[in-house]
C-alpha cells in the first residue's frame, strides 16, 4: 500500500468528502482530502489472504501488498477478469474493500464517486457496484462513471474540463483495452477487447523468457508483470539480469534482452490495430461529425500501460501511420491512478465544491 499528499481544499467535518474509488483487477486506488486539506492516495493490490490468529485462533485477513508477500500461494487476487464473477468472488472482494476503507480510514461521511470498466457484464457489474455501494463509506451520495472518462478527467485539464468537450478516450487496463468517444459526458459507442491487456504482456514475457534462456529459466506472471514494470520501455530499453535458484541448488544468473521489449511491441501493435480498424472505423460511420471534432482534439490516453516510458509516444507515431493523418495523444500525470483523481473531482463537483 502506498499514500501521496498534495494540496487541495480542505474540507470541514461536517461537509461530504468527495472520495474517489478505483477498484481494479490488478490494483485499487483511492483518493480523497483530508481535513488539513492535502489528497491522500491509497493505492495497493487487489488481493487478499486469511490466516489464523495464533492466539485466539479466529481467522484475520491481509490485503494487498503484504498478503502477497507473506501468503504467496494462497493469496486470492479476486478481480482478475476485472469483475467479480460469482457470489465467492464478490464475498471475496467485499472483505478485501471493507478492509481498505476501515484500515486506512476512509471517510464515511462521504460522496463517493466509482470508476466501472466498460466490459459487456452485467451481472459482474451489478456485483462490483454491490462491493462499493454496501461499504461503509459514501453514506451522502453513490456514483458510477465509466473508467475510461474518470482517467481523461487528468489528461485534459486541472478541473472537469473534459465533461464539456467531445474527444476520444483510450484506456490501457490490465484486463481490458477499452476505447470511448465522449461528447459532454456522454459515452458514444464504447469499445472494450480481453485479448489486448497488461496481463497479456505479462504472459508473453513469461514465454518469451523461457525461449530467450532456450528453457532454463521459467518465471511466473507477478515476476514478468515486475520486469515489465521495473524495466519496461518503448524505443528505450536497456538490458538487465536476474538471478533465479536452480532446483538442485546454486544458481543462475540470466540477462534478458528481447523477452519485455518483444511483449510491448507486440501490444501497441495490437492496441493501435483494434483502435484503428475496429472503433474508430464504427465510430466514423455511427458519428461523423463528433468523430472529425473527436480526431482533431487529443487522444486521452490512459492505464497503467500508459505508465511505461515510451509508450504513448510510439502508440501515438504508429496510429498516426495507420490512420494517415496527424494523431495527438495526452497522458495524465499518474495514467495508473487517473481513474481515481478523475473520479474525486467528479465528486467535489457534486458536493458543490
Amino acid at each position: 500500500m502506498s499514500t501521496e499528499d498534495d494540496e487541495t481544499d480542505g474540507f470541514e467535518s461536517s461537509q461530504s468528502v468527495p472520495v474517489g474509488v478505483k477498484l481494479g483487477s490488478t490494483r485499487t486506488v483511492v483518493r480523497y482530502p483530508d481535513a488539513a486539506g492535502e489528497t491522500q492516495t491509497v493505492r495497493t493490490l487487489t488481493c487478499l489472504a486469511t490466516y489464523e490468529d495464533a492466539i485466539t485462533g479466529s481467522e484475520r485477513v491481509l490485503f494487498g501488498e503484504q498478503a502477497a508477500a507473506e501468503y504467496p500461494n494462497r493469496v486470492e487476487f479476486m478481480l482478475r477478469s476485472g469483475l467479480p464473477e460469482d457470489d465467492e468472488r464478490t464475498e471475496l472482494a467485499r472483505r478485501y474493500f471493507d478492509e481498505l476503507v476501515e484500515t486506512n480510514g476512509v471517510p464515511q461521511d462521504s460522496t463517493v464517486v466509482y470508476a466501472i470498466p466498460t466490459i459487456d457484464n452485467e451481472a459482474g457489474l451489478r456485483n462490483l457496484s454491490a462491493v462499493i455501494e454496501e461499504s461503509a463509506i459514501g453514506t451522502v451520495e453513490m456514483r458510477s462513471y465509466p473508467e475510461s472518462l474518470c482517467s481523461a478527467i487528468p489528461a485534459m485539464g486541472d478541473g472537469v474540463e473534459a465533461i464539456d468537450d467531445v474527444f476520444v478516450a483510450v484506456n490501457m487496463g490490465s484486463t481490458n483495452l477499452e476505447a470511448c468517444a465522449y461528447r459532454r459526458g456522454e459515452q458514444l459507442l464504447p469499445f472494450s477487447t480481453g485479448s489486448v491487456t497488461g496481463n497479456a504482456v505479462d504472459r508473453r514475457i513469461v514465454n518469451n523468457v523461457e525461449e530467450e534462456t532456450q528453457g532454463r529459466v521459467h518465471v511466473d506472471l507477478t515476476t514478468a508483470r515486475e520486469y515489465k514494470e521495473e524495466h519496461g520501455s518503448v524505443g528505450g530499453f536497456e538490458p538487465f539480469s536476474d538471478v533465479v535458484q536452480q532446483p538442485g541448488g546454486g544458481s543462475h544468473e540470466f540477462t534478458i534482452e528481447e523477452s519485455v521489449p518483444d511483449a510491448l511491441n507486440w501490444y501497441v501493435d495490437e492496441a493501435v490495430d483494434r483502435v484503428a480498424n475496429e472503433f474508430l472505423p464504427d465510430f466514423a460511420n455511427e458519428y461523423m461529425k463528433p468523430y472529425q471534432m473527436a480526431l482533431s482534439s487529443p487522444i486521452a490516453l490512459t492505464g497503467g500501460m500508459a505508465c511505461l516510458p515510451g509508450l504513448p509516444e510510439a502508440f501515438e507515431e504508429r496510429l498516426a501511420a495507420e490512420l494517415d493523418r496527424e494523431v495527438d495523444v495526452v497522458t495524465p500525470p499518474a495514467p495508473d491512478t487517473a481513474a481515481a483523481e478523475g473520479a474525486m473531482r467528479i465528486a467535489k463537483r457534486l458536493t458543490g465544491d
